[in-house]
């Protein structure tokens, strides 16, 4: 039908006619022989011809030279057809500018019946920039150093990258149209399709296998160690999953290495922890057998503060060898059994002299648990030797509380006599006070001393 026919057909509205022409797709109208009776605006954009020179000719002139021979055929079988739907069933299809280049577009067909046939209108997309990011898409999931394979609801690969085909030894034709049980192990094969199924009922984008030991199937038969990413993916086609495979078999390998280093550092650490332990005792019992044969009052007084010291010491590393963390000694329980061990030594009636430990669950290295633990050792010893004269009755307080994270401090107080005016604490007169001094200087802690009522005296530790 000439195009000066169309114009009269029926009752077409103006504003249908304005909608058409105002429609951000081409859109292209042809008679049931291929005739080009409409176009609009962004048709003329798109194909870069102006509708005089479109109208009326066939609409082949829009496709590439390679396509025109059989589009009349596909062309008359929809016409057959009569119903809407999209050009090319899956099939990329391109239009040809007027100035010869080809770019990808998308086309809706529908049929219109008139009165004087058939006709079809086209509505026709350029997708340049959509399969431009296809395309740079591919490149990247090509590229990626992890295993790219994309798989069905049903379990069918229906994608895989060249680093999948490097990790199972498979091409991809090999791959594709296959089932993903096959890049799995036979023992996980038979739990894998409800494994699946559960996903695909509640998917999202996470790691598969949720901290257990995954393992894939070379074509080889070699299984070997897996990291999975799985991401769902909605498409025209349905629910994809999309997993990215990477083989960890270097980092087990180094992560084993690492667990047999770090065991035999440990057995080592109890040995040699176990053994100074041993020869702490070993000086203990020396000096406990000194003492007994010594009949010198301030010989066995010093015999036994050298002994206390050593207890000390001990104690901590009796901790260390029961514990399995080198890194943290539990200095809180380390006091309660240092200050036990010295009311012992030293006889303390605990109705008369009150020991008071105020604690928080304190955690420290060894270098500073036992410069520490000799500290309190020291300041205990100290006020139960001295703070209370004759009558040995008062209280002695610990505490040890940290300060912010960074910072734990350590009190030892007494109510007793106090220090004497006339020592000179800068330069301590005693060996206990010159510990003190030199220990609190090897960890770094700021001392303070109040001589009386109470006597204190405050560490405060940078941890």
């Amino acid at each position: 039908m000439p195009f000066a026919h169309f114009k009269n057909i029926g009752n077409t509205n103006e504003m249908m006619h304005l909608a058409v022409e105002a429609s951000p797709s081409g859109m292209v109208m042809m008679d049931d022989k291929g005739t080009i009776v409409m176009v609009n605006s962004m048709t003329e954009k798109l194909f870069g011809y102006n509708r005089q020179e479109l109208l009326g000719h066939s609409l082949e002139i829009l496709l590439p030279e390679r396509f025109r021979q059989n589009h009349p055929e596909y062309r008359y079988a929809y016409i057959g057809e009569s119903r809407s739907r999209p050009m090319g069933h899956g099939k990329d299809v391109y239009g040809l500018h007027k100035d010869g280049y080809e770019f990808p577009i998308e086309v809706g067909l529908n049929p219109i019946e008139t009165q004087y046939g058939i006709y079809v209108l086209a509505a026709i997309v350029d997708i340049s920039d959509r399969k431009y990011a296809e395309k740079m898409l591919r490149l990247a999931v090509e590229a990626s150093p992890s295993g790219m394979i994309m798989s069905d609801s049903d379990g069918l690969i229906v994608m895989v990258n060249t680093t999948t085909e490097t990790l199972f030894g498979y091409s991809r034709t090999e791959l594709t149209n296959r089932p993903i049980e096959m890049l799995i192990p036979k023992s996980h094969r038979q739990h894998h399709p409800q494994l699946r199924k559960n996903y695909l009922e509640q998917s999202s984008a996470r790691a598969m296998g949720h901290g257990r030991d995954l393992y894939g199937l070379h074509k080889n038969g070699r299984e070997f160690p897996v990291e999975i990413g799985l991401n769902p993916i909605q498409t025209p086609h349905g629910l994809m999953i999309l997993a990215s495979v990477i083989d960890i078999t270097q980092r087990k390998h180094h992560e084993e290495q690492l667990k047999a280093a770090l065991k035999e550092k440990d057995l080592l650490l109890s040995e040699i922890h176990h053994r100074v332990k041993n020869n702490l005792q070993i000086l203990d019992s020396l000096l406990s057998m000194q003492s007994d044969r010594s009949v010198n009052d301030a010989a066995i007084a010093v015999l036994k503060e050298s002994q206390n010291r050593i207890k000390s010491m001990a104690m901590i590393h009796q901790v260390l060898y029961e514990s399995t963390d080198f890194s943290r000694v539990d200095f809180s329980a380390i006091t309660e059994s240092l200050v036990s061990n010295l009311s012992a030594s030293y006889a303390l009636d605990p109705s008369s002299v009150r020991i008071a430990i105020d604690s928080d669950h304190v955690l420290l290295p060894i270098n500073i648990s036992i410069p520490l633990g000799l500290i309190v050792n020291e300041l205990c010893t100290n006020a139960m030797k001295y703070a209370f004269g004759q009558n040995h009755q008062g209280n002695i307080q610990i505490a040890l509380k940290y300060v912010g994270n960074d910072h734990l401090r350590v009190i030892v107080s007494d109510d007793g006599m106090g220090l004497p005016d006339e020592l000179d604490i800068d330069i301590a007169p005693t060996l206990g006070l010159q510990l003190v001094t030199l220990l609190s200087e090897q960890i770094s802690a700021e001392l303070t001393i109040k001589r009386k009522n109470p006597t204190r005296f405050t560490l405060v530790i940078p941890l």
